[in-house]
């Protein structure tokens, strides 16, 4: 993500909930990222240029940013490093995932200090804000990965009405233009879109994106 989050914290949602919330999110991207094969990784992405394999780089980079941050090690810019995947891509992620929600869960309070370097480099932000923009930035990218794969993705309507407010709270400036931006301009939605189509388009994500179709039936968390 190199978005400004400012903002980016969900105003109604308590830290404990917030906390329980982001947990839910990267586990949800994690069921979906277990059904990648390496015949996926070139595959076409709604991230504007990134293949799977680009942006299971980027997803497992930010975990180990952010569960650095959460340790008091954010400035360290060995743990934001975008690396090339493994023989094992599926299995890094899952393992960076369950170090970002372990990291969370032992957060102080609201107010501790994150170091985010990608988004300032001189100050810090508190923690519910945090943990609020990995949050979203984890109900969008599993979007991004179940469109890609063309599965389902249906997340609890209590995370999404936590995460829209958080969508909302995202600057709509021109840092989405940036290369590498992970959100781009901001879409309007339709008037009768639900929860989730209202936060895609928020962040810049069409709904009706379709990727080339797999060649194959999916099963478990089902097919769009």
């Amino acid at each position: 993500m190199h978005t400004n989050p400012a903002g980016a914290s969900a105003p109604h949602t308590d830290f404990a909930d917030l906390r329980r919330l982001h947990a839910q999110a990267v586990r949800d991207s994690v069921t979906l990222v277990q059904r990648v094969t390496s015949g996926d990784l070139s595959r076409p992405t709604p991230c504007s240029a990134w293949t799977l394999a680009d942006l299971l780089a980027h997803m497992t980079a930010q975990h180990h940013g952010f569960a650095a941050a959460a340790r008091g090690e954010g400035r360290e810019s060995v743990h934001w490093a975008v690396r090339p995947l493994g023989t094992d891509p599926v299995g890094e992620y899952t393992a960076a995932a369950g170090k970002v929600i372990a990291a969370f869960a032992i957060v102080e309070g609201p107010d501790q200090a994150f170091a985010l370097p990608e988004f300032s480099a001189g100050r810090t932000f508190r923690a519910a804000r945090a943990i609020g923009f990995h949050l979203i930035d984890y109900v969008v990218h599993s979007w991004d990965v179940a469109r890609t794969l063309g599965l389902a993705y249906t997340p609890a309507p209590e995370l999404l009405r936590a995460a829209l407010p958080i969508a909302r709270a995202v600057p709509n400036d021109d840092s989405r233009l940036a290369p590498g931006s992970a959100f781009r301009p901001g879409l309007t939605a339709d008037e009768d879109a639900d929860t989730l189509e209202q936060i895609l388009a928020a962040l810049g994500r069409s709904p009706r994106w379709r990727g080339p179709e797999r060649g194959e039936v999916a099963h478990g968390v089902g097919r769009h």
